[in-house]
C-alpha cells in the first residue's frame, strides 16, 4: 500500500487542480457572457434611438421646413453614432471613452432639436410628433436601465478575475477585465436651464 500512497497523493492533486482550472474558466466564460449580452442589450437601446430618430426627423421635415442647420446636426451625429461599434469581447476604457462621447453628440443634437421644436405650435400639437417625443423619453430611459445593467453583470466578472487565486488563472487564460460604462464628464453638475421669452 505503500509504493502506491505518492501515486494516490498525485491523482488527487491532479484531479483537484484541474477541477480548480476548469470551475475557473466555466465561471469567467459564464460571468463574461452574460456581460457581453448585456452589452449587447444597451447597443439595442441605442439602436432603437437611432431608429426613432430617424422618424423623428422626418416628421419635423415634413411638418416645417425651418433651421436645416439642426436638422444636419441631428442626422450627422446619428449617422456618428451608428458607425461606432465596440468588441465586447475586448472593450477598453479607451473605446467606453469614445463610444460615450459619439453618443452625447447624438443626444446634445437631439436635445436642440426639442428645443427648437418648441417655437412651432403646430408641430408640437402633431400627433405623429407626439408619439415619437414619447417614445423617444421611454427609450432614454431604457438606455440608462441597460447600461445600468451591464455595469452589473461587468462587475462579477471582473471580481471573479480579480480575486486571488484566480487571478493567476485569469492572467494565463486570458481573460482580461472589462470597462464599466461611465457616465460623460461634468454630467455630475446640474444642466442649466435658461427659459428665453
Amino acid at each position: 500500500m505503500k509504493k502506491f500512497l505518492p501515486w494516490i497523493i498525485i491523482a488527487v492533486l491532479v484531479i483537484g487542480v484541474y477541477s480548480w482550472v476548469k470551475g475557473f474558466n466555466n465561471t469567467a466564460v459564464t460571468l463574461k457572457e452574460e456581460a457581453t449580452k448585456s452589452w449587447a442589450n444597451v447597443e439595442s437601446s441605442y439602436q432603437r434611438r437611432n431608429d426613432l430618430i430617424g422618424n423623428l426627423v422626418k416628421t419635423v421635415q415634413g411638418a416645417a421646413e425651418y433651421e436645416r442647420g439642426t436638422l444636419t446636426d441631428v442626422i450627422e451625429a446619428r449617422a456618428k453614432a451608428t458607425s461606432m461599434n465596440i468588441d465586447p469581447s475586448n472593450m477598453t476604457p479607451e473605446q467606453m471613452a469614445k463610444f460615450s462621447e459619439v453618443q452625447s453628440g447624438l443626444s446634445g443634437a437631439l436635445k436642440s432639436l426639442l428645443v427648437t421644436v418648441e417655437r412651432y405650435p403646430d408641430l408640437k400639437a402633431n400627433q405623429n410628433f407626439l408619439e415619437l417625443q414619447s417614445q423617444l423619453e421611454g427609450t432614454e430611459n431604457r438606455i440608462n436601465v441597460t447600461r445600468d445593467r451591464f455595469n452589473e453583470a461587468v462587475q462579477p466578472y471582473n471580481k471573479h478575475i480579480k480575486t486571488f487565486p484566480n487571478s493567476i488563472l485569469a492572467g494565463i487564460l486570458n481573460f482580461d477585465e472589462m470597462a464599466y460604462y461611465k457616465a460623460d464628464s461634468g454630467s455630475e453638475n446640474a444642466p442649466d436651464v435658461n427659459f428665453e421669452f
